[in-house]
């Protein structure tokens, strides 16, 4: 078996927008970071959902096993290395010494044992680890053994990936917690606390400085990997839906970054020498229509491709982010289109007829049905979609119930498997990092294992089939071979709907340095 890693190849790269050095503005107070989030911090949970508001949370709280440089490259972080034996089939894992949660406690190879099982249970890659786990124990206070079935050569990917969920070292007793509920408590073990007492659902978030923190790692930071050193005293998330607003706070200084400026409101940004515009993360965002399966009308494949035949993937990408042909593309299938996995077998199924999506739906006994579509108008890529969409449903010839609420309860209402007429749902819209759909390992929305899939619950065996195949080829052309059969076998069974992909720019205080590509990380920033 050969290994395949979460990335292979160059990726794409983000439209910058380069700006002359000005004076430095004189920020208001110099310890505290002041951040504009995507959206509502709903949960502090971060096994429980994959909403990437959680994910950007955790990394404040917590240290993971291992982490990835600017290149998908994997690196030590809380685990100091690793020991494989038995051809494969033991792996030993020893802990940095001196690691404690914020409580004071030392961190054990239990808590990381707990946490490994916590987490698989939620994520697409932890789950195929699980299936080929014979024993997973530990030995000491600082190492802890994996026994398996069989090689499992991608182990280091999975516990570095930045894919959600993400792997994050927990307390064995918050990790001891059904994986299907969520934590109440964020001890964690990373270079900031989380002020609970602080936290105000929907309007601000804050975290607090670990001062026992010590980093960790080699050479500088970059992506998730490298030293992790806090900056400021505490890290302010404010919620701020109205765009104007939000850009206005940014440029007068009072807010030092926005995490996902509008598209109308780049230029005005762009024209303020003390803000930086630039694409957060080089990779992109792909967008994807997710239906619920176990209701009506979604609960039928046919009616599934129906909305395949009709939706156009650039018309959805220029409601999100506007005309520049550099921040968006269509032609995006179920993987990244610059993913050596990438594949169009099976992209004929987007044919653009309204016309005949309403055919197909009137022959699958769906015109007219109800649909209700959740959309979160806080998050404008979601927002923009939503709208298009609910548009296009309608003209489908369904009777849509259009649901505008906030993402922070589209992460909590999309977890109900109830029927509508009890508060269920039949779809929403949503975008995931291009690196979630690199490959089959931890491409969550493609699972097909029906009620232990991700919200939406697709039963589609072919995929899964074909997903072990990919697991099981002996070289890179089977496993090519069996993302294409999967690929095919998800546009006949449309566990989602790919609309297409951007490229998201964010904006910050020039006064910033420090700044990470990837996710939004609050370590190595600085103010000049």
């Amino acid at each position: 078996m050969f290994r395949r890693g979460v990335l292979g190849g160059a990726a794409l790269a983000g439209a910058a927008m380069v700006l002359p050095k000005p004076a430095l503005a004189q920020p208001a107070a110099s310890r505290v970071l002041k951040f504009i989030p995507q959206a509502n911090l709903s949960t502090i949970d971060p096994f429980w959902t994959t909403a990437y508001i959680a994910r950007n949370h955790a990394y404040m709280v917590y240290d993971q096993l291992y982490a990835v440089d600017d290149d998908y490259k994997v690196h030590p972080a809380a685990a100091a290395g690793h020991v494989v034996e038995d051809e494969g089939r033991r792996w030993v894992f020893t802990l940095r010494p001196g690691l404690r949660f914020h409580d004071g406690e030392p961190v054990r190879a239990q808590d990381a044992v707990a946490s490994i099982q916590r987490w698989a249970r939620r994520d697409a890659f932890g789950q195929r680890l699980l299936t080929q786990t014979e024993e997973m124990a530990a030995l000491d206070d600082l190492r802890f053994q994996i026994r398996l079935k069989k090689p499992f050569p991608m182990m280091l990917d999975a516990f570095a990936k930045v894919t959600t969920p993400c792997l994050y070292i927990m307390p064995e007793r918050v990790a001891r917690t059904d994986p299907f509920q969520q934590i109440t408590d964020a001890t964690g073990s990373g270079p900031y606390r989380f002020r609970r007492d602080e936290w105000v659902p929907g309007a601000k978030a804050v975290w607090e400085r670990n001062a026992a923190y010590q980093p960790f790692g080699e050479g500088v930071a970059r992506n998730t990997a490298g030293p992790h050193v806090a900056h400021f005293d505490r890290v302010e998330w404010h919620v701020i839906n109205d765009p104007g607003t939000a850009a206005a706070s940014v440029q007068s200084g009072e807010i030092d970054w926005w995490e996902q400026p509008t598209a109308d409101l780049f230029p005005s940004l762009a024209r303020n020498r003390n803000v930086v515009v630039e694409v957060a993360d080089p990779m992109g965002l792909i967008g994807t229509f997710r239906p619920n399966h176990l209701t009506a009308p979604f609960d039928n494949p046919a009616v599934r491709r129906a909305v395949l035949t009709c939706i156009s993937q650039m018309d959805m990408m220029t409601a999100v982010i506007g005309d520049d042909p550099k921040l968006k593309r269509d032609k995006v299938g179920f993987f990244a289109p610059a993913s050596p996995f990438g594949t169009t077998a099976g992209l004929e199924a987007y044919r653009g007829s309204i016309e005949q999506a309403r055919r197909e739906i009137q022959a699958a006994g769906a015109m007219g049905q109800k649909l209700v579509l959740m959309n979160a108008t806080d998050l404008a890529s979601i927002n923009a979609c939503g709208l298009v969409g609910a548009d296009l449903f309608k003209r489908m010839g369904f009777d849509v119930d259009y649901v505008a609420t906030d993402w922070g309860t589209v992460v909590q209402r999309r977890a109900s498997r109830e029927p509508l007429e009890k508060g269920g749902w039949s779809g929403f819209f949503t975008f995931w990092s291009a690196v979630d759909h690199w490959n089959p390992a931890g491409h969550n929305a493609l699972r097909g294992n029906g009620a232990q899939a991700w919200f939406g619950w697709p039963d589609i065996p072919e995929i899964e089939r074909q997903r072990d195949a990919w697991f099981d080829a002996p070289d890179a052309a089977a496993a090519k071979a069996a993302t294409d059969a999967i690929s095919r076998a998800a546009f006949e069974g449309v566990p989602y709907v790919p609309t297409g992909q951007y490229f998201q720019p964010t904006a910050y205080r020039r006064s910033l340095t420090g700044v990470l590509k990837g996710p939004p990380l609050f370590w190595n920033v600085r103010r000049a």
